[in-house]
């Protein structure tokens, strides 16, 4: 039985791969390696060495093939941002390109709490 995957780079179907993933598993599409970090499931940016396995030995380039012990394929659709280098999210944090047009009401409500009218 294959588990549905999707390419951590380029979010191509990996159906056709034989499961679990290889240690030299690669992306018919693009070529990525796939025994890395990003496809991991335990891969999360927010948690310490972006990793949510605590027993895990710290992999230095979440993007080239490893010998992690933990790596479990990850059945969703690749992480918002994958392939980015997180400015868009930079952005919408500090009022850049692509900020949500609610600024104006964000700088109003932070005028309100400051005491500022």
């Amino acid at each position: 039985m294959s588990i549905a995957l999707a390419c951590w780079k380029c979010g191509a179907d990996l159906k056709d791969l034989p499961q679990p993933l290889g240690r030299r598993a690669e992306c018919l599409a693009c070529g990525a390696e796939l025994h890395v970090c990003r496809q991991c499931r335990h891969y999360d940016s927010g948690k310490a060495k972006q990793c949510r396995e605590l027993a895990a030995d710290e992999v230095r380039e979440k993007t080239r093939a490893n010998f992690c012990e933990w790596f479990q394929a990850s059945t969703g659709a690749p992480a918002a941002g994958a392939t980015a280098s997180g400015s868009a999210s930079l952005d919408v944090l500090f009022g850049g390109p692509a900020a949500p047009e609610r600024s104006a009401d964000a700088r109003s409500e932070l005028d309100r709490l400051f005491g500022k009218d």
